[in-house]
């Protein structure tokens, strides 16, 4: 298991229950501009990419024929599956397994998807590869994450979230995110802002020694000048929003 890896595995084996609380009343809209984008209806088989807690994974299971969601983290899918129990839902299976290589057979599924997954990745293009790899012909393969505009920018919200989050690695620019979907048919675009507390979100985080205070330090210093592109704020107790792009191709 490579550094990458390992970083992952500590850091969300940790966050497990406080990922899962902090995005457990995410609003219904959020989820459902990602359902519409990513085209799933009554009949499709879902796959979702490091699923976490299942979140997404079962609300599109209400939506969807079947789905199946995958996480590298064992106590992640252990949080997926006791929120699956809470639903009712048996239209779900949840798996342990790397996203690349994904441990599923190439067309296996109808729309494959991943949410706030690709900015851990040290190789975004392998781990994109094998969502198409997986996706049936006609099928549509969909990436919502955090995105940003510029180079300055990306080197600056990568520094930032590294002071909170050691497992972050990248946050891609939008046109890497283009570049990605470029061999894919009818790319579909939609963006929202997810507004954050610095205190809650430092709350349900595990940065290294003395990394709060940096990554609040980086959010107080943006206020008014937006270089980082969050929207950095005191409104109430120092704030920021994440810019998010769902992005959507066809197979």
């Amino acid at each position: 298991m490579d550094e990458q890896r390992e970083l992952i595995l500590d850091q969300f084996t940790r966050q497990a229950i406080p990922f899962s609380q902090l995005h457990a009343k995410d609003d219904a809209q959020i989820h459902q501009l990602l359902i519409n984008t990513a085209g799933i209806e009554a009949n499709d088989n879902v796959l979702d990419v490091a699923c976490g807690p299942g979140l997404v994974a079962c609300e599109v299971a209400k939506v969807a024929r079947h789905v199946t969601g995958v996480d590298l983290t064992p106590a992640m899918i252990e949080q997926a599956r006791k929120h699956q129990q809470s639903l009712a839902q048996t239209n779900l299976d949840f798996v342990v397994g790397d996203a690349h290589p994904l441990p599923f057979a190439d067309g296996e599924f109808s729309r494959v998807i991943t949410r706030y997954s690709f900015h851990h990745f040290t190789k975004p293009e392998l781990a994109f590869a094998e969502m198409v790899r997986v996706c049936r012909p006609g099928g549509r393969v969909t990436v919502c994450d955090v995105f940003m505009n510029s180079t300055e920018q990306a080197d600056l919200y990568d520094r930032m979230e590294k002071h909170r989050d050691p497992s972050h690695t990248h946050a891609l620019q939008l046109n890497e995110f283009e570049a990605l979907f470029s061999g894919l048919s009818d790319v579909r675009r939609e963006f929202y802002k997810y507004p954050v507390s610095v205190d809650v979100l430092l709350s349900r985080s595990f940065p290294e020694p003395g990394g709060a205070d940096s990554f609040r330090k980086m959010v107080d210093g943006d206020i008014g000048v937006d270089r980082i592109g969050i929207d950095a704020n005191r409104d109430n107790g120092l704030g920021f929003a994440f810019p998010v792009v769902i992005i959507s191709g066809k197979k």
